[in-house]
């Protein structure tokens, strides 16, 4: 049997190009990476370093990058690979630097104990993402069923024109409009309450659309995550009939984290 030739090990040599920057971790050597970098080219994912510090970066011949879906899934790929072996701190899409030399002087260098108390701060914990979302004919069922005033404006519409109901119809959107909030805030605590026990840090984002019950973070202890899962998987036997939840993660902590940088040319 003929065996597959080894694969070459990636390198890297430091030029004086832009740089891509997908994350901070703490690593003492240099090192490269197998998932090809930002752009059409592909560049050679490294590590640039300060003591025990480094941005995983790779060289990057244009400036500025558009947030489409190819990119944001080229940014995520490289630290769904960093994140198998470091913490890291998660740099924002579409940030780079003028050079190697900007990112070891201004940013390692300029603000190393920061840095390093924040990837301290973030060891051995995981971002985990969530999404709740209605089942919209359940809980517009649940609404009529259940609110005696939204029931009977309906019911009147029967069999009248559009012009004839009109400011009943307005009044109805109004009352459903409420209820929806009212419903919204109570089954969203009650998830939470179940999840925010297990977490160092919540964040809850704001809903991006009209069905969406939660959009929430949780930073958690990566020994937690099987309990979480679990957690999950109880939310779901108990609401699954009128509510879709979602999991993402770990992901890299976003919503716990903000690494921001000003360069100076």
């Amino acid at each position: 049997m003929r065996l597959a030739p080894a694969r070459s090990p990636k390198v890297h040599t430091e030029s004086d190009a832009a740089q891509y920057l997908y994350c901070i971790v703490r690593c003492q050597q240099p090192r490269t990476f197998d998932t090809l970098g930002m752009g059409e080219r592909g560049d050679v994912v490294h590590t640039i370093n300060f003591e025990d510090l480094a941005v995983i970066t790779s060289d990057s011949p244009e400036a500025r990058y558009d947030n489409t879906r190819r990119n944001m899934m080229a940014h995520m790929r490289v630290l769904d690979e960093v994140m198998a072996d470091h913490t890291v701190l998660p740099i924002r899409f579409d940030s780079v630097a003028p050079g190697p030399d900007a990112v070891r002087e201004q940013l390692l260098k300029a603000r190393y104990r920061e840095l390093s108390a924040l990837l301290d701060a973030m060891e051995g914990r995981i971002e985990l993402g969530l999404k709740a979302f209605w089942y919209e004919d359940v809980v517009f069922k649940e609404i009529v069923q259940q609110n005696p005033t939204i029931r009977r404006i309906r019911e009147s519409l029967a069999g009248h024109s559009l012009e004839e109901t009109y400011y009943d119809r307005i009044r109805l959107g109004e009352l459903v409009e409420a209820e929806l909030k009212t419903r919204r805030g109570r089954d969203a605590e009650s998830v939470l309450e179940r999840l925010r026990p297990l977490a160092e840090k919540t964040q809850v984002n704001a809903t991006i659309a009209d069905h969406m019950v939660l959009n929430a973070a949780f930073l958690i202890s990566r020994a937690r995550e099987a309990e979480f899962d679990s957690r999950i998987r109880k939310l779901d036997a108990e609401m699954g009939s009128r509510l879709l939840i979602k999991c993402v993660g770990p992901v890299a902590p976003y919503n716990f984290v903000n690494v921001t940088m000003q360069w100076a040319r």
